[in-house]
């Protein structure tokens, strides 16, 4: 099968998304976006700006602003909010794959749901999946955000941005 050409005639740049809440960032996203980048050539995180499932304890621009502190070494990769049908979103950035990361056969349930929804909605938008590394599988914001209101250090399951914000949060008592 040949490589899809530009309008040019080289071969089309390969785009993904990595859309996710990134509430907050986890060492196991960043495994995720790093993976990806060596399989993409440009992979641009979308941090959802207000998800209809779960209420955010970052703002959008602090989420923002810890995955771009977090990947400042990682040149083919952006980050951007965004606040529309991730398939929408795919499509502005010129994006022919979603990337998601699996944990276990409970993300697995909702994440083919999603993916049939976003099939019916874009069928030429592919969503592809990478295992979590086993020292990531079971790690989840939620775990880290309840570790951390009761004190706990997070830092082995965060990056130093977010492992300092969440102490503090902490230490003011507002976790």
């Amino acid at each position: 099968m040949e490589a899809p050409r530009s309008r040019c005639g080289g071969v089309a740049e390969s785009v993904a998304v990595c859309p996710g809440t990134y509430d907050p960032v986890t060492s196991g996203h960043l495994d995720i976006i790093r993976r990806a980048a060596t399989i993409f050539d440009r992979v641009i995180v979308g941090v959802v700006r207000a998800p209809q499932h779960k209420r955010t304890m970052f703002s959008l621009d602090d989420r923002i602003a810890f995955i771009e502190e977090s990947l400042g070494g990682t040149p083919n990769v952006t980050v951007a909010g965004f606040a529309t049908l991730v398939v929408e979103f795919a499509r502005e950035h010129g994006a022919r794959s979603i990337v998601k990361g699996l944990r276990a056969v409970s993300d697995f349930e909702w994440e083919f749901q999603m993916n049939n929804l976003n099939r019916g909605l874009a069928p030429e938008i592919e969503t592809m999946y990478l295992m979590a590394s086993p020292e990531y599988s079971f790690l989840s914001s939620r775990g880290v955000r309840e570790i951390a209101a009761f004190g706990g250090s997070v830092a082995q399951y965060v990056p130093e941005p977010v492992a300092r914000r969440l102490a503090e949060l902490h230490a003011a008592g507002e976790l």
